[in-house]
């Protein structure tokens, strides 16, 4: 299982970010994916999920501003970000639960300049 996350940056306030994860080494159509975010001194924080069906759950802060999605024939996780805040700063990590193990990427940092 190999995962690659991708499309951190610099971003001013309001603005946006498009996050991708690249799957491998498992059918990637059969499993719910979850994107992480890991902010400096915080715990580690799901952000959203999608599931194989395309339903999808956000944390409360994210609502209304991210848009998890998934396109099953490349095998890549999205994370649309709008409306960027400080708070939303940190690691993103893409994760898939596999055989009863949390694989992770590497992540892909994400900044928001106030």
């Amino acid at each position: 299982v190999q995962l690659q996350a991708s499309g951190g940056g610099l971003v001013q306030a309001g603005g946006s970010l498009k996050l991708s994860c690249a799957a491998s080494g498992f059918v990637f159509n059969l499993f719910t994916m979850d994107w992480y975010r890991q902010a400096p001194g915080k715990e580690r924080e799901l952000v959203a999920s999608i599931t194989p069906g395309g339903t999808t759950t956000y944390v409360d802060s994210a609502k209304g501003r991210f848009t998890i999605s998934r396109d099953n024939g490349r095998r890549r996780l999205y994370l649309q970000m709008n409306s960027l805040r400080p708070e939303d700063a940190g690691l993103y990590l893409c994760k898939v639960k596999y055989r009863g193990s949390d694989r992770w990427g590497q992540g892909t940092l994400v900044t928001v300049s106030s």
